[in-house]
């Protein structure tokens, strides 16, 4: 099966060989889930219904608070269907499942994500890739080209990982609109939708007039509630293609864990101002990597991220001492100067050396620790 290696595994293995590595890495925030969830989690471990089987697609009272949520905050339409799930990865494949067949082909747009293109070949599908440019902004136009008779998906994720890109309404919306127009499903990946700097907006493609027939909306408790450990996540999608999206996940996971339910329902008592309380924070930090990344003295082009918590770096070809790879280059950097970064070609970024670097994790001074050495190994491998 032509499926990559996960990437995090490549770059965990590095880093457990070389000790004392800062990692810009891995994509979660500094902070832990709140403390009512934990409080709940504590109390639920010792209930007996926390320790048997749940409702397939998840706890009605969890659905329902899901829904409210999406209902209030990114104005889908009640017509959708409410899942929960095992994180926001497990809601893509599954629902991926549901809408495909092998041979089938789902667009996705490069930089991707590399979960999603790992799914669509797990799941015996083509991946079409259609390069964005250099805004990394996608073109409908462009995507309407790749589109053919097997064509079943198209994939967007906004805020963007790896670019921290947010994509304007009316960019998504044509996207939408020309997903209806051709009888395929639109599948917005929305997990940073909080994390959105600089006067951007995050806009849900689901909320447009008539969208819930052909639009599969997903979205994580994992980065706002610092819950990436807990694995839990959602989706909203037609109501035609819930009895085989339950036949997947009962057949996969059997339920969404128990436990990470009850912190779930408990988070979202705290509401989405427990994540914002950290974006002004974080909107520091941000600036301040960007002009780190900014002042490099070497030839770097830096993506205009205003959302997630991502850069994606890319190094001019001919400053290289030598032709360097992407991942050879992450290599370099972690074993040489104590930094691990993710490379570029996982996300689809074949041909050039790119980097995404990820800064919600760390607290300011180990950040600043990591930047430091993240400019040294760039300015001491470029000329």
């Amino acid at each position: 099966m032509s499926v990559q290696m996960p990437v995090m595994g490549f770059v965990a293995d590095l880093m457990r060989d070389n000790p004392g590595t800062i990692s810009l890495g891995q994509g979660v925030v500094h902070y832990a889930p709140p403390a009512a969830a934990l409080k709940a989690a504590a109390e639920a471990v010792i209930r007996p219904d926390t320790h048997g089987y749940g409702y397939v697609i998840g706890r009605q009272e969890l659905r329902s608070a899901f829904a409210q949520k999406l209902n209030a905050e990114n104005q889908l339409d009640p017509g959708y269907e409410v899942v929960v799930t095992a994180g926001s990865n497990m809601a893509f494949f599954a629902s991926l499942l549901a809408v495909t067949s092998p041979g089938d082909e789902v667009i996705l747009l490069v930089p991707y994500y590399f979960n999603h293109e790992m799914a669509a070949r797990i799941a015996g599908c083509k991946p079409v890739f259609v390069k964005l440019g250099d805004s990394l902004i996608p073109d409908a136009a462009a995507i309407e080209h790749a589109i053919t008779p097997r064509t079943r998906v198209v994939v967007t994720i906004s805020p963007n990982n790896p670019t921290g890109i947010v994509y304007p309404p009316d960019v998504l919306k044509s996207i939408n609109d020309l997903c209806a127009a051709n009888g395929i499903y639109h599948m917005s990946d929305e997990a940073y939708e909080y994390f959105t700097f600089a006067g951007a907006r995050h806009y849900s493609p689901g909320s447009a007039p008539g969208a819930h027939t052909h639009t599969i909306s997903l979205f994580s408790m994992s980065k706002a509630y610092g819950m990436a450990g807990w694995r839990l996540g959602y989706m909203a999608i037609p109501p035609h293609i819930l009895s085989d999206v339950r036949k997947i996940q009962d057949t996969n996971q059997i339920c969404p864990a128990m436990l990470s339910q009850v912190v779930a329902l408990q988070a979202l008592e705290e509401g989405s101002n427990y994540c914002r309380q950290y974006l002004s924070s974080m909107a520091e930090v941000r600036a301040m990597v960007l002009q780190r990344l900014q002042n490099i003295q070497a030839p770097v082009k830096i993506s205009a991220s205003e959302g997630a918590f991502y850069f994606l770096l890319t190094v001019c070809p001919d400053t290289l001492d030598s032709p360097l790879d992407a991942k050879t280059l992450t290599t370099r950097l972690i074993r040489e100067y104590g930094v691990a970064v993710i490379p570029g070609d996982t996300f689809g970024l074949e041909g050039e050396t790119s980097l995404r670097i990820a800064y919600g994790a760390l607290q300011e001074s180990t950040l600043t620790e990591a930047l430091n050495r993240l400019v040294r190994g760039l300015e001491g491998l470029t000329g």
